[in-house]
């Protein structure tokens, strides 16, 4: 047995099912060993593809997703996608072919440092340079990348040590045991809970990380608080709850701002500083907070808890209930803000308009899939319209990258996605600046028998970037593109391609192409007029007179 064939029994013990990436050719005796595997190798057309896809596989799953690729610019082009999955709380584990260690010492072809590229984007990395280590290096990658909080880590294996003999066998998986919050830190937020007069809920990733979804809507309905969630803590209360105001993480103000400023305690479940800015929603460091976590909260001048209640958040939440003398009924500012919330999002529900509005295309989206199916949203534009309006039942339906925020993710998420949930409806929203970073993977998709939906927002330009200028300078710059057919990019790969023609064309296109059993791609303009009408609205928002 060679050191490559152990690594790969490594991964086999770990549970590892997929692991994608490119061949190259110094990683070729890790291919090798693979053809005897369990574990389907998913060949990619980039390796930033690779690494998107080990990152959702990682989000959906909670056990690290796997990406490879072989030395120098393979690994620079995993760079991206172990970094959004690093930021974003996504257990990865890449792995790299690196030369052989007999000629590190001198300038040689594609040769870079790797261990230490990788460092700064990574929660801990390390290159295999003895055979009979290898065991113990893929034991605590795996135990470091989903160690709350998950993130990535890397392991470089030179190609001469990857051929080298070797005896050995896997580690053991330990089960990490829960950790529980102390009595006194539970007492103590149950009294600051119960004092607030108008107390509300940040709820954050690290919630449904956790799995405390559930925990959270209960202590939510029996203490009758809102709650408000951040992008990547969509579904962490369902979106019809009356309580749920949905999602708060806007650069501009909006409805949910007015809760924050109403607000004189927040209860930050599962938050993560790196999801929205403190210093947004309190910039002068003047709401008292409870930080309910697994983790001890970050440092920052706008996020000092009073208290912090760290271990495992379900059971300190039901603690807390337990403790927690409240028996006011829900608060008449959050039943007042959820109405003009519901009011702001409905008055799309049949407008005519072409191209689309955004809020109208999330609307009709939202209409066609069901509570436990899955979107992946791109960066963009559209993300944040995605973010505002497109409500989670469940959490992990609505996937965004907002701790890196990569664009690209969409495509190669949705691939994953649907080797995870191959019974659920599966679509990647992206933009069209998105969907050309990474459209390669489609054929990926059509080969790894992955049939989902690709919506692309198409206005020919950068519209997030155009967006922002308009609000700065008053006019766009360098944000315009043209772009190909994409019915016939679609057609040449062998998949589907739509376009839409109208607003009413919009919903029985994406039944029909959610039915197709390949992969399929709907060209729907989008008028992103509706950026600047909602910033210059948003610049006016007056909140309610509460009692």
């Amino acid at each position: 047995m060679n050191t490559a064939e152990l690594l790969i029994k490594c991964l086999e013990n770990e549970g590892v099912e997929y692991i994608f990436g490119l061949p190259g050719e110094e990683n070729l005796h890790i291919l090798e060993a693979l053809k005897e595997s369990s574990i389907q190798f998913i060949t990619t057309r980039h390796e930033q593809g690779a690494a998107f896809m080990a990152d959702v596989y990682g989000r959906l799953t909670g056990k690290a997703g796997v990406c490879l690729s072989t030395l120098g610019p393979g690994a620079t082009n995993l760079m991206t996608g172990v970094a959004d999955a690093n930021l974003d709380g996504a257990p990865l584990v890449a792995i790299t072919g690196q030369v052989g260690t007999d000629r590190m010492h001198i300038e040689s072809h594609q040769y870079l440092d790797l261990v230490a590229m990788f460092a700064p984007v990574t929660k801990w990395n390390k290159q295999i340079v003895r055979p009979g280590i290898t065991p113990e290096v893929v034991r605590k990658a795996f135990k470091v990348a989903e160690k709350e909080k998950p993130g990535a880590v890397h392991i470089d294996l030179p190609e001469n040590i990857a051929a080298m003999e070797v005896q050995g066998s896997p580690l053991r998986i330990d089960n990490r045991e829960k950790i529980y919050a102390s009595f006194k830190s539970v007492n103590s937020a149950a009294v600051a809970i119960a004092k607030a007069k108008n107390p509300l809920i940040l709820a954050g990733n690290g919630t449904i990380r956790a799995k405390a979804a559930d925990a959270l809507t209960q202590f939510a309905t029996e203490l009758n608080i809102p709650v408000a969630n951040t992008f990547m803590g969509k579904g962490t209360i369902p979106y019809l709850h009356p309580l749920a105001l949905w999602t708060v993480g806007l650069q501009q103000r909006d409805f949910i701002t007015c809760a924050f400023e109403k607000s004189d305690l927040v209860i930050a479940i599962g938050y993560d500083l790196i999801e929205y800015s403190p210093k947004r929603w309190n910039p002068d460091g003047t709401i008292p907070i409870v930080h309910i976590a697994e983790t001890s909260a970050e440092i920052d001048s706008s996020y000092i808890p009073t208290v912090e209640v760290i271990g495992d958040i379900s059971d300190a939440l039901n603690e807390i209930i337990k403790r927690c003398d409240r028996t006011s009924k829900p608060l008449p500012f959050a039943a007042t803000l959820k109405q003009e919330i519901r009011e702001d999002y409905e008055q799309y529900a049949h407008d005519e308009g072409f191209p689309i509005k955004p809020q109208k295309i999330i609307y009709d989206l939202r209409q066609v899939m069901g509570s436990e199916d899955i979107v992946i949203s791109d960066v963009g534009a559209h993300k944040m319209w995605m973010a505002r309006h497109y409500h989670s039942e469940a959490p992990n339906t609505c996937i965004i990258s907002n701790g890196f925020a990569a664009m690209g993710i969409a495509i190669p998420g949705a691939i994953a996605a649907k080797l995870v949930h191959p019974d659920k409806k599966v679509v990647a929203v992206t933009g069209d600046g998105g969907f050309m970073m990474n459209c390669q993977e489609l054929e990926t998709a059509l080969r790894a028998k992955t049939p989902f939906v690709t919506l692309i927002f198409n206005d020919n330009g950068y519209g997030l970037i155009g967006w922002k200028q308009m609000n700065q300078f008053g006019a766009t710059s360098f944000v315009d593109f043209g772009n190909p057919d994409f019915v016939k990019f679609a057609e040449s790969m062998g998949l589907k391609g739509y376009r839409v023609e109208s607003s009413e064309d919009l919903i029985p296109t994406l039944k029909t192409a959610l039915e197709d059993n390949v992969p399929a791609v709907i060209d729907c303009p989008v008028d992103y007029r509706e950026n600047i009408r909602f910033s210059r609205k948003s610049g006016d928002l007056s909140c309610p007179i509460w009692e």
